[in-house]
This record gives structure tokens, sequence and C-alpha cells, in this order.
């Protein structure tokens, strides 16, 4: 018996359907694509049960004659492709002629179509890849394919599909990315008796993402525009300040065709780059214009993904476009800061920014006299708060002068450079000339009740105190780049990562009690709008995710409302952390093992400790700094260390005072 066999073309038809057909989703996608290439206008979409056991799909198409409403379903049949030369510059979405083969031959389908200007349409139902009748029939132009029992046929592939809320929230989203690349065409999906979403189908890029994607995410939105030689880039993208925990909400799209491109990927996370924050994403709806001859779309099986002739020019012309728009964005933050008419420079502040008062009372002198005081009732204590505390060390002491005695008898203490005080700082109180404007005489007020004293008797402000020698085992330097905390301890100087320690505490404070973690409600619940998928994920694990402190509520059929955060976590990262986990519970994770809850609780602790760049508090310095001299804390959850020791002996080597 030979050891080679020749399948039968019926085994072969479900070998190609499983390249072709993976879930309903796949479907979904292939039928859209033959409704957009035939012209449709207005295309509904139907299914139930997840799509396992019944898909519509309505069109307003160009619709087919009897001839070829049999032929269609046959392996490499297709009006797109006439010859090999088609395959150098491929225009449609579909072109192998696969798509109907593969389908039928795993389903039950059911076929009405009218070709446009004829009086009669056809009827053709098929099983299993075989015609079982085909007659003509009544109905609208177009064509409507209905596929029943997917799979009944491939007990095999039956056994991987998943829940009906997982393929259907799968063919939704396979649904929408059609429907956004076509803001030229309506599309309506239905999903078990109620509408899911619906596009207007008016051409118009913004009224498409806003109908698809939702207000929240579309108000966040910057317009992409830009024209190559070669190559057109268009779209949105959305601002620094709205990132998202995973790249859910980005969007590719190359000749109107939904695609996956990690080179488009890489393009516009590189144009955020310094702009948005680390483990951030962009939200981005990106669609790339290109010669149907310059993109090979024939290198996958599903044609989600393509290959660029090059792949340098199509980087830097999506990059410099969304660089493009974020300066955009700069440009009028700076512009809308600008008041529309000039209005008059107050004389409250520059009376504190005047040479002195000669030049104040020249530069004021025009301005028309008022009944009333020029400057509000203020006590010398206010003004103690005007004038903050910041001894500087590299200020030429001749030209300063220190006054530490308030007429309110509060303690304080603050410095005024003489070549910038308002007034004369000699042993005496400034007098105003007689001639002096009503401004000046009141700001003269203000200042009644400073004594002036000698340099040489400066006494340590309450900011410096905070850099004191506060413990016997080290002292608080300060902050270096919003980043580092710098600790002298002995011999040694501490470099402490303020993030990677902080995060470090969060994470053994949620630890604490085998993972009982306690939930803090919010004051303003935080609506989110999210993908169908990770509503899914987010019902499926609510009962974990309720034990790791969330307080999660169903909002609609594509939001959720959170009530509770884990304690000890901020409001601001709570949508943060949520993403985060739907993007680990995606890729795998599970709630339910001990290691999967401290990836969880890493995540939880990342969001809410302090950022680098962040501006800290004293306390908080001197907190986290007291944790990590103690020894309490040594590495971040990642595993990374939290600080790292310079000796005396090896600064000094540095500067070679080593002798």
């Amino acid at each position: 018996m030979p050891d080679i066999n020749i399948l039968s073309p019926h085994v072969a038809d479900m070998i190609a359907a499983g390249e072709v057909v993976e879930r309903p989703a796949s479907v979904i996608k292939e039928l859209l694509e033959n409704s957009f290439d035939a012209g449709s206008k207005n295309i509904t979409i139907e299914i139930k049960g997840g799509g396992m056991t019944y898909i519509r799909v309505t069109d307003d198409g160009g619709g087919m004659l009897p001839e070829d409403a049999g032929l269609c379903f046959l392996r490499h049949a297709t009006s797109k492709l006439r010859d090999e030369r088609g395959l150098e510059s491929i225009g449609t979405m579909g072109f192998r002629g696969e798509a109907l083969a593969a389908v039928s031959s795993v389903s039950r389908v059911e076929l009405l179509t009218k070709k446009r200007g004829t009086d009669v349409g056809t009827r053709v139902v098929l099983e299993a890849g075989d015609i079982i009748e085909m007659l003509p029939c009544g109905c609208p132009e177009g064509t409507t394919m209905i596929i029943r029992d997917l799979f009944f046929n491939t007990p095999a592939r039956l056994k991987f599909m998943k829940s009906d809320r997982t393929e259907s929230s799968a063919c939704s989203s396979a649904a929408l990315r059609c429907a956004l690349g076509h803001p030229d065409v309506s599309v309506r999906l239905i999903k078990d008796g109620e509408d899911e979403f619906f596009s207007p189908g008016d051409g118009k890029l913004e009224s498409c993402v806003y109908s698809l994607l939702g207000r929240e995410t579309a108000m966040g939105l910057l317009e992409l525009a830009s024209n190559c030689e070669k190559v057109s880039v268009s779209g949105f993208v959305g601002s620094p300040k709205a990132g998202h925990g995973n790249r859910s909400k980005q969007f590719f799209f190359c000749n109107k065709r939904s695609i996956k491109s990690q080179l488009l990927q890489a393009a516009v996370e590189q144009a955020y780059k310094n702009t948005l924050l680390t483990g951030r994403y962009p939200a981005c709806v990106v669609y790339l214009s290109v010669s149907p001859g310059a993109v090979d779309v024939n290198v996958h099986p599903a044609k989600t993904e393509v290959k660029f002739r090059d792949e340098r020019q199509i980087f830097d012309a999506v990059y410099y476009a969304v660089l493009s728009a974020l300066d955009g964005e700069k440009s009028a933050a700076e512009i809308n800061l600008q008041p529309l008419v000039k209005s008059s420079p107050s004389p409250k502040k520059d009376f504190f920014k005047s040479m002195n008062a000669g030049e104040f009372r020249e530069k004021y002198s025009g301005l028309p006299k008022t009944s009333g005081s020029t400057f509000p009732p203020r006590s010398s204590e206010s003004l103690s708060h005007a004038i903050p505390p910041k001894p500087s060390p590299d200020i030429d002491k001749g030209t300063i002068v220190w006054n530490r005695t308030l007429s309110s008898g509060t303690s304080g203490a603050s410095l005024v450079r003489e070549s910038e005080s308002p007034y004369i700082s000699s042993g005496s109180s400034a007098k105003c000339t007689d001639s002096a404007d009503s401004a000046v005489q009141e700001g003269v007020e203000l200042i009644k009740g400073f004594e002036a004293e000698p340099v040489n008797e400066i006494k340590e402000s309450p900011v410096q105190g905070i850099f004191r020698d506060v413990h016997d085992e080290f002292r608080l330097v300060g902050e270096a780049m919003k980043t580092y905390i710098i600790i002298e301890k002995g011999d040694e100087l501490l470099l402490i990562d303020k993030h990677a320690a902080h995060e470090r505490m969060i994470f053994d404070r949620l630890k604490e009690h085998g993972h009982e973690i306690m939930s803090q409600s919010l004051m303003i619940p935080v609506t989110m709008n999210m993908p169908a998928d990770e509503i899914e994920l987010i019902e499926q694990y609510s009962e974990k995710l309720s034990d790791l402190g969330f307080e999660i509520e169903p909002y609609g059929a594509d939001s959720i409302i959170l009530r509770g955060i884990p304690s000890g976590t901020d409001a601001s990262d709570a949508a943060a952390m949520i993403e985060e986990i739907c993007e680990k519970l995606k890729k795998g994770a599970s709630l339910s093992e001990s290691d999967a809850i401290d990836d969880i609780l890493h995540t939880i602790a990342c969001k809410a400790a302090i950022k680098a760049g962040w501006n800290t508090a004293d306390e908080e310095l001197l907190s986290i700094a007291e944790e990590v001299v103690s020894g309490k804390v040594k590495y971040c959850p990642h595993g990374r260390p939290v600080s790292i020791v310079l000796s005396k002996k090896q600064l000094d080597k540095e500067f070679s005072r080593i002798v």
C-alpha cells in the first residue's frame, strides 16, 4: 500500500476551511469584505448564539446572476482576479475565491441574491459544501448570506470553540474593525435581537469613529493628516493625557483593510516617546493609503498582515504625521493660554517684580486714579506666604537682606534680593515721595513691620529643616531629577529609586493578611467604556476582582462603573489598573493561582506608586528613605534593586583625591 494518498476534494476543502474560518468572527470578516467589494452602501449583520448557530449578512450591493450564484461556492472562483498580473496590485478586500467555499464546507448556507436591474433573484441552499437546492425567488437587490450550525460536521474544531459570550465578543470586534475601515458604508450589528452598534456611512472619519468607539474615546483624539508623494496618512491619535493600559484601542488600516502591523504600532508609539508615561499606550485610528503595488496583502491566509515594499518610507510617514499632530496640540494649548485681548498688567504682581519704587511709580504713573484702594487689604502674615522662604547658598550675601520678624508676631522667614526689592533696604523703612502713586503708597503700607537685619544672622528656614540630621543613622540630602532620593549615611551616599521603593511598599501592604485586601469606595465612581471581550473578562472574574478590592458594576453593553478600588491606591489610576489587568487576563493569566494574584498585585502597586518625574513632598521622601535604610525594602516587586550605594572612597577616587 503506498504511503502517499491523494485527499478527497471534501477533506481538502475542510482543511482549507481551517485556514480561513477559525471561528464565527472569521466568517463575518469574510462576508463583510465580499459586501464591500460588491459596492454596498448599507450592510446589516445579525448573529445569534455567538455566531455558532446563526449569522446573517445582508447588503445592497451589486448582487449576482443565477449562473454566478452557483459558481461562487467553488474553490478559487472569484470575480476579483483575472490573471497573475492582478496579484501585483490587489485593490479589493478579497481575491482568492476561498472564503465562500471554506464557509460552506463546514456549515449550512442559504444564499439570496439579485442582480441590480433584474426582475428575479436566486436562492441557493448548501450543506457541507454541496448544493441542495437552487431556485429563482423574489428578494431585494443585493445579497443575503445566512450561515447556520457552523462546524456541525467538524466536531474536532467545534470542541475548541469558546463560550457564546466570548465568540459573540470576537464577532463584534471583527465587525467593528471592518466598519471602521469603511466610513463611507453604513454598518449595523444586531446581536441576539439587540442593536450592538451602527455607523452612519456618511464618509466622515470623525462621525464613524464617534459612533463606533464612543464619545469618550472620540473626544480625546487629535486629527491626523499627512500627504507624501506615495503615502497618505489620515485618522486620529489620542492625546498623551489619555493613555491606556493596553493596545486594545489601536486600529490600523491599509487601503481600508484592517491590519495588524508592528511597524505601524512602533511608528505611533515612537512618536509618543517622552510624552507618555511608561506602560501607557496611545489610542489611535490610523488610515494608510498607498499604491496597491507597494503593499503585498497575500502573506497571510486571513489577510490581516501585510508586507510593505518600502518599510522605512511607511514608518517615517506615520511617525512624522503623529508627531505633527502632537506638536499641533502643544501649540494649540500654548495659544489658548494667551488672553484674547491683552489686559493691563496687575499692579499687585508688578509691585513685587519691580526693580525699585521709582521704576514702579514711573511704570504705573499713567494709570487712572481710583477712589478705592488699589490693593485689597492684606495682613503681614499673608504677605509672608506670598514670599516663600527659599534661601540659596550661592546668592551673593552682599545683596541680601534677611527679614524674620513679622509685625503680627508670627514666626517666619523670607529672602529678598536688594536689587529686586520694592523698597530700600537700609536701617530705616522705605519712604515714598509725595508724588508717588497711590498704588506705591499702599504697597509701602503692606511691608511695614518688617525689620531689616544683617545677613550674618541668617537662621535656617523651615524648608531647610527637613534636610537636617533628622535621624542618627542618615541624613536626607534631597532629590535628584525628581526620581532619585539622595541619602547620606556615614561615609556612603544612597541613591533610592522612589518609584521602585514606593511600589514595593504598596505591594507588601497589599500582600498582608493572606491577600485579604480592603476596598475603598470612590466618592465619584469611574465609568469606563471597554471592548466587549474585556467586559466579558470583568464579568467572568468579578468575584476574584472583588477579593482584590475592586467594586465593579455593569453599565450597559459596553461600559462598567468602578465604585471601589484597593485601599491605598489612587482613584486616578483606577482605569489604568483595570485595563492592564484585562490585558494580562487576555494573555492567559488566571486569578485563581497564587502567582497570578501576585502579578495582578504588581499591577495595582505599580499604578498606585509615586512616579518618576512627579513633585514629591519632603515628608514622603523621608518616609520612603526610612523603609529603605531600615532594610525593609530592598527590591521592587519585579526584582529590580531600589537603591545603589556610592562610598566616599569611590567618590574620592573619581575626583582623584586618593593619593
